[in-house]
């Protein structure tokens, strides 16, 4: 099969060029996109419980908390005790957070609004289709149903 024709060849070709294109904008605030990505989680208002993150982004433990670090480092976030459980921490925006989160949601606004200047609705509505159908796929595990994959096929 020609590599362009191959679903997951597309899906990771364009993954890694929306992923440098937000990595070269938010270098120019001396971020990343996965800083982005997380600012964008955290609650505004109230914040957000380091434990209810990961999860809510498909984010490895290990690599959020090295994230929150740097992002504690540099300002943009505080952690405080959660009230309701002694054993978590609330992860909230500071001031800088919030100036960094609204960056960061105004580069997706730009993103999303260009994408849709060249893409019809009914374009659109088919993407979301698809992906959510590869979503499903993977998640009901109909893709490799044993759960191995075929020697012969790698």
């Amino acid at each position: 099969m020609d590599k362009t024709q191959s679903i997951d060849h597309q899906l990771r070709a364009t993954w890694q060029a929306v992923a440098k294109l937000y990595n070269e904008r938010a270098a120019k605030h001396d971020s990343t996109m996965a800083t982005a990505f997380v600012l964008l989680n955290i609650d505004y208002e109230n914040g957000t419980p380091s434990t209810a993150l990961g999860p809510s982004m498909g984010m490895e433990p290990t690599s959020l908390s090295r994230i929150l670090k740097t992002m504690e480092e540099k300002g943009a976030i505080v952690r405080e005790k959660n009230p309701n459980d002694g054993r978590s921490v609330i992860i909230k925006l500071t001031d800088f957070g919030r100036e960094m989160r609204e960056v960061s949601r105004e580069s997706v606004i730009l993103f999303n609004n260009a994408v849709r200047e060249h893409v019809s609705e009914q374009e659109l509505k088919a993407f979301f289709k698809v992906t959510s159908t590869i979503n499903k796929l993977i998640a009901d595990k109909m893709i490799y149903p044993t759960g191995d994959i075929d020697k012969k096929a790698v």
